[in-house]
């Protein structure tokens, strides 16, 4: 079994700061995608699309400032480029449904490849039925630390690539082999996955 093409891998990541009562809505803020070699094709903050009622600047590093920006990208663009740059790709990720829930993009399930839902990282953290933070997962697989202080999703798409890279001749021969190494993501997320 070969490998994808490095150029159909793809790593995502977002930071969302809260809409709506209590800032409960997650909102897309920032969006990073990196290459296969972990180079940026696209990182940058997104103008809300409702108010903000929550920042969420301890661990988000985005205040309003950061978002009111006038040269702050549209969400509409973003997504359009965002949706066009996945487009073909398989996605790397850690809780993706996240991701494409608040980017309002679809992508085939069979074209994910989730670290958060891979079976076998779960089984080595003794954790088979639970999500497992990239945090932990970072620490725990590659004695690297990861989301020290606030987020970066640059920080974040990199080292869920590094994950899957540890493990991509496995995981690719188990997919191979119609043997889906991964649980499933949560129901209610359903229609992010085509």
């Amino acid at each position: 079994m070969s490998l994808p093409s490095p150029d159909r891998i793809v790593a995502l990541s977002c930071i969302n700061v809260g809409a709506g009562p209590g800032g409960s809505t997650p909102m897309l803020a920032r969006v990073s995608l990196v290459n296969f070699r972990g180079e940026t094709l696209c990182d940058t903050y997104v103008a809300p699309t409702m108010p903000v009622t929550d920042y969420r600047t301890a661990t988000t590093g985005i205040d309003p400032k950061t978002l009111t920006s006038s040269s702050t990208p549209k969400f509409q663009l973003v997504q359009a480029d965002v949706a066009q740059l996945i487009k073909g790709k398989i996605v790397v990720g850690h809780s993706l449904w996240n991701d494409l829930s608040v980017l309002g993009i679809p992508h085939p399930a069979v074209c994910t490849r989730d670290v958060a839902l891979y079976q076998p990282f779960r089984n080595a953290l003794r954790s088979p039925n639970q999500v497992i933070g990239l945090q932990t997962l970072m620490w725990h697989l590659m004695c690297r630390r990861c989301q020290d202080g606030q987020l970066d999703s640059l920080e974040n798409a990199r080292a869920t690539l590094d994950l899957y890279r540890s493990v991509a001749e496995d995981w690719e021969n188990a997919v191979a082999n119609n043997n889906w190494p991964s649980s499933l993501p949560p129901s209610t997320f359903s229609r992010c996955y085509t």
